[in-house]
């Protein structure tokens, strides 16, 4: 039996940079990941671009403590985790409304004609654009850079990351004991960051479900025509969420922006899906699909209210949820690994009540 004073069960973005935080603060933590290596999931399959305006009021505070950490991630990189991209969002005549929402209590947005939005991005259709706004300050995440420099700092304070070492077992006793395979693992506090699989867990353990709901969200790599640089494209999205495209290594990412609820498992992009997305993708552009280099899909999970879970289960001592990302998940890692393990070192979080306290698991008691 392996004793602890910190188990993290989920070794994506969540629980690698929880178990960091928790070792840094000189709890001895161990991170169990099933599969044989750390951020297999969603964490390898996001877009990862740090967008200050994503998400509801919650989500957005979040953000912004994130931000200077990904800006100045001491302790994680040497080097800034970020690099210039900007968000650009386009509405035709019907998607105002999806507009204006995700304007209101915005910051750092301005407004941009059709022929802007187009210099931008030149394949864009601008008869097709009736409002378009650019965030400037969005930029991309390097995903490689932070999760391996959350695993180093986590070993650097004595952590360790067990792989291959899938959960069969969790029961509460004295303190919580995990069975793997081939181990046994004990420790006062277990964090649940196993993304989609957030909800079985607590069910092994014979605690009450947040209602998680995983998503599947798919996305293509088209090769763009001879002498055309996409390097400096922003990310493009319509305001309704029909689709969105990113520059990759020469090239275009596009999602069809699906969100399909599905059951936990190894996702798989469905080919109809993907057609119907890309065939939007085409309607706003002048890009004729004719060839798809590959494709891939990831799951995002969300609870009813869309906003992240972290804090203890009312109903088990010593149960921590971290869970609930969403597609916000690689954006607020920084922030949230350092209220998780303020929360679980017994610390004051480094974030307003009032974020702490929407965050809750306790709000699915009432």
């Amino acid at each position: 039996m392996t004793t602890a004073d910190i188990i993290v069960i989920g070794g994506g973005i969540a629980g690698i940079s929880a178990g960091a935080r928790c070792a840094e603060g000189g709890a001895k933590t161990i991170v169990l990941e099933r599969e044989a290596h750390i951020g297999t999931h969603s964490t390898a399959r996001s877009a990862a671009v740090y967008i200050a305006n994503y998400g509801n009021k919650t989500l957005r505070a979040i953000n912004a403590v994130s931000g200077p950490i990904l800006a100045d991630p001491e302790g994680i990189a040497e080097i800034s985790l970020l690099s210039p991209r900007g968000v650009l969002t386009i509405a035709d005549a019907d998607e105002m409304d999806d507009l204006n929402a995700m304007l209101d209590g915005s910051t750092g947005l301005h407004m941009l004609s059709a022929a802007e939005a187009v210099s931008l991005m030149p394949i864009l259709r601008g008869d097709k654009i009736a409002a378009a706004a650019f965030e400037e300050n969005a930029q991309d995440i390097d995903v490689d850079l932070m999760l391996n420099g959350f695993a180093k700092m986590l070993r650097r304070h004595g952590g360790e990351v067990v792989t291959s070492a899938e959960v069969m077992t969790i029961t509460p006793d004295e303190n919580w004991e995990i069975t793997t395979k081939t181990n046994t693992y004990t420790a006062p506090i277990v964090i649940n960051a196993t993304g989609a699989w957030g909800d079985v867990i607590a069910d092994m353990a014979g605690i009450r479900k947040v209602g998680l709901q995983p998503m599947r969200r798919s996305a293509a790599i088209l090769p763009m025509p001879n002498g055309m640089n996409v390097s400096n494209w922003p990310l493009v999205a319509s305001a309704s969420e029909r689709w969105y495209s990113k520059p990759m290594g020469g090239k275009l990412m596009v999602s069809p922006a699906d969100e399909d609820p599905v059951s936990p498992h190894d996702a798989w992009p469905d080919d109809m899906v993907l057609a119907e997305g890309l065939d939007r993708f085409e309607q706003a552009t002048t890009y004729a699909v004719t060839r798809v280099e590959r494709s891939w899909a990831g799951l995002r999970s969300f609870v009813a209210d869309r906003t992240l879970v972290a804090g203890f289960a009312p109903d088990a001592p010593g149960f921590f949820w971290l869970v609930g990302q969403g597609g916000y998940g690689m954006q607020t890692a920084p922030a949230m690994s350092q209220l998780a393990a303020d929360l679980c070192l017994g610390n004051a979080p480094h974030m307003p009540d009032w974020v702490v306290t929407a965050l809750s698991p306790a709000r699915f008691s009432n």
